[in-house]
């Protein structure tokens, strides 16, 4: 009998059909979130030389000073405003929203609404 691909396996395949319709530029970095149930990454991704130009997680000890846990919604947040504040100071204040094979809601949206609130057009 044969089973049902596990979670990770499904995450990764919506990814990847993802990956074929968007790229990140110099002008319009791809923001990509990778989520963990401790913590929250982000980073802005220029896909035409490979190039890393923000990145920011709930890790970073600025973020770490602002929330307590790094696993939730708060958190998140506070990291799209880092990423997004790191990749304003750098000039860029377009970015394409890559949610990594997750669904648009809880953490990954706070990601994304932390970085709209500091001048990011996603």
């Amino acid at each position: 009998m044969e089973s049902r691909p596990d979670k990770a396996i499904q995450r990764e395949r919506r990814r990847r059909r993802y990956r074929h319709k968007v790229a990140g530029t110099a002008e319009r970095p791809r923001l990509l979130v990778f989520r963990s149930l401790k913590h929250i990454y982000a980073q802005a991704m220029d896909d035409s030389c490979g190039k890393v130009l923000a990145t920011a997680s709930s890790l970073d000890k600025e973020v770490r000073e602002r929330v307590k846990n790094g696993g939730n919604v708060a958190a998140a947040r506070v990291v799209g405003e880092t990423v997004a504040a790191r990749l304003v100071e750098k000039g860029v204040s377009l970015a394409t929203f890559d949610r990594g094979g997750y669904l648009y809601h809880g953490r990954v949206r706070a990601v994304a609404d932390g970085a709209r609130d500091k001048g990011l057009k996603i």
